[in-house]
This record gives structure tokens, C-alpha cells and sequence, in this order.
């Protein structure tokens, strides 16, 4: 009887955490460089100095364990480009600074490298989002991992999340 109450309390507490993050759980990543839906600076792209912009994450559930943060452009010509990966971030982090990168393991972009990289369309605008993901748990992946390898990671794990989309175009 008291493994039946045990099991039906964690049942209850997992749907509860599920529902949770399906319900959107919402956190907030902003940047002092652009607003949301706005132009991001060029000094942050390809034809610039090529560092990441700052970033501020506001909102972490309790409960969070890591968080993940991925930039990337769903306009890029191949499909999703991803620019920057960066996981098992400390949930206490509250702010990157401009250039730097947040204190946690980074994965390979679709540049081939680690670290960021930065905006740099062949044509026309592109939307880029900087996504932030609060998860119950730090992630065991290798330096260095792609992206399919993290969403992978992540999936089932992610309580909550916020996005920030900036739009870059190059100037000809």
C-alpha cells in the first residue's frame, strides 16, 4: 500500500513537471544591444567584431539543474543554421557579458567551431533566436557535441524556456 501512495505522489509530481514546461514556462532572455524583433548591431555579426551580443536571463524555475542556450537562423538557405551552443550553465547565471561566454561546456556550430558566430546571411534579412532552456537535470555530453546530439540531450528534460529573436541583414 505505501509503494501504491509512493508511485501515485511521483505519477502526480512528473505530470505536474510535464505539465509545467508544457504549459510554457516561460523565462525571460533579453540583450541591451537590441530589442526583441529588432536589428542586432553589426558589431555582433560576421562583418563586424563578430562577438556575441550580452545577454540578461530572468525567471529560472527553483528547481532548475542547468540551463542550455543555443542561437540559431531557421532562414538559412540549407535549413536551420545553428550559431552557438552552450549547456549545463550554471542556473544561477543571470548575465553574459558582451564577448564572453557563459560558464559551461560548448558544442560545435554549424560554422564547424566552437563558441559563437555571429550573424552573417548570404542574402536578405534573417531572424536569429538566442533561446535559453532551464532543465531538471545537467546534461553528460562530450565538449564539442552538434546540435542533434543536444536536442537529443534535452528532450523530456526542459522545464522551462524563453527566446529572443533579433533580425540582421548585411549591408552591401
Amino acid at each position: 500500500m505505501r509503494k501504491a501512495i509512493v508511485a501515485g505522489a511521483s505519477a502526480i509530481f512528473l505530470a505536474a513537471i510535464a505539465s509545467f514546461a508544457a504549459g510554457g514556462a516561460k523565462m525571460k532572455i533579453t540583450s541591451s544591444a537590441f530589442q526583441e524583433g529588432g536589428n542586432i548591431p553589426s558589431k555582433f555579426s560576421c562583418d563586424g567584431a563578430d562577438t556575441s551580443p550580452p545577454l540578461q536571463i530572468a525567471d529560472v524555475p527553483s528547481g532548475a539543474k542547468s540551463l542550455v542556450l543555443i542561437v540559431d537562423d531557421p532562414d538559412a538557405p540549407s535549413g536551420l543554421f545553428t550559431h552557438w551552443v552552450v549547456w549545463n550553465i550554471s542556473p544561477h547565471t543571470n548575465n553574459i557579458g558582451e564577448g564572453s561566454a557563459p560558464k559551461g561546456v560548448q558544442g560545435t556550430s554549424d560554422f564547424g567551431k566552437s563558441g559563437y558566430g555571429g550573424p552573417c546571411p548570404p542574402s536578405g534579412t534573417h531572424r536569429y533566436y538566442f533561446k535559453i532552456f532551464a532543465l531538471d537535470r545537467e546534461l553528460d555530453l562530450p565538449s564539442g557535441a552538434r546540435r542533434g546530439q543536444l536536442d537529443a540531450a534535452i528532450k523530456g528534460h526542459i522545464i522551462a524556456q524563453g527566446e529572443l529573436m533579433g533580425r540582421y541583414s548585411r549591408k552591401k
